[in-house]
């Protein structure tokens, strides 16, 4: 990603609605989803500035990675220990079959070989061991949003699908999210664009706007996993090995 995307991440993660919405949905998902076991061991792979990582903690105990330096530091604060540094799709360093979750939060996007990394983070998990995925959708929302956090792609239902079979994976769950704003995002993208405005940045609305937009985006968190949503801005998969 640009170096302009972390900063931005640093600076509005416990701010953003997106942000804060999103994390109340993936904590709410993992609750009725993961079943996860007691102290489990948990990794999240290209945790950014760690605004996951507290909310993954009140499951387990968290391991993280992170390529980017300044980044990883920020995050090793919130962890309380060193986040480690491994790329997909090597994934060197980190032990097979340690893990009982596997979190990978929009971050298979940005590797061009999405199945390998999938097959390495498979490596990873304990028997029984489950892999947590949120990815872009719909290739047709390309913007300039992709392009600055150096994406490889964005994900449709049966391409996710496609790549989870060929990595050996079992889909539970694969449903789409940010559903309820999403025709607020496509009316936005696309008058940007007639506009010629099609604008990478993706800094707070103003806080009347930003509240909102949390609120409605935080709606979700009762129904993701439970009902199917409408098409959405993210996929949202639990995965494990067959």
């Amino acid at each position: 990603m640009d170096r302009v995307v972390y900063d931005r991440m640093a600076a509005h993660d416990t701010t953003h609605w997106w942000y804060r919405a999103r994390r109340d949905i993936l904590s709410d998902f993992l609750a009725r989803e993961a079943k996860l076991p007691a102290q489990a061991r948990i990794l999240e792979i290209g945790c950014g500035t760690g605004h996951n990582l507290p909310m993954l903690a009140s499951y387990g105990e968290v391991d993280a990675i992170e390529i980017d330096e300044a980044a990883a530091a920020k995050a090793s604060e919130r962890l309380g220990k060193q986040v480690g540094s491994a790329p997909l799709p090597e994934l060197n360093g980190v032990e097979p079959a340690s893990y009982d979750m596997v979190a990978v939060l929009d971050v298979v996007e940005h590797v061009e070989d999405d199945v390998a990394a999938l097959q390495a983070i498979a490596r990873a998990l304990k028997p029984g061991g489950k892999i947590l995925v949120t990815v872009p959708a719909h290739q047709w929302m390309w913007s300039a949003h992709d392009v600055v956090n150096h994406h490889k792609r964005r994900y449709s239902k049966a391409s996710l699908a496609k790549a989870l079979d060929a990595a050996g994976l079992r889909p539970h769950k694969l449903g789409y999210f940010n559903s309820l704003l999403f025709p607020v995002a496509v009316a936005a993208r696309f008058a940007g664009k007639l506009m010629g405005k099609d604008d990478s940045d993706d800094s707070p609305p103003p806080k009347p706007l930003n509240a909102l937009f949390q609120t409605i985006f935080g709606l979700e968190r009762h129904l993701v996993g439970r009902v199917p949503l409408t098409p959405g801005l993210s996929l949202i998969v639990l995965a494990t090995p067959k």
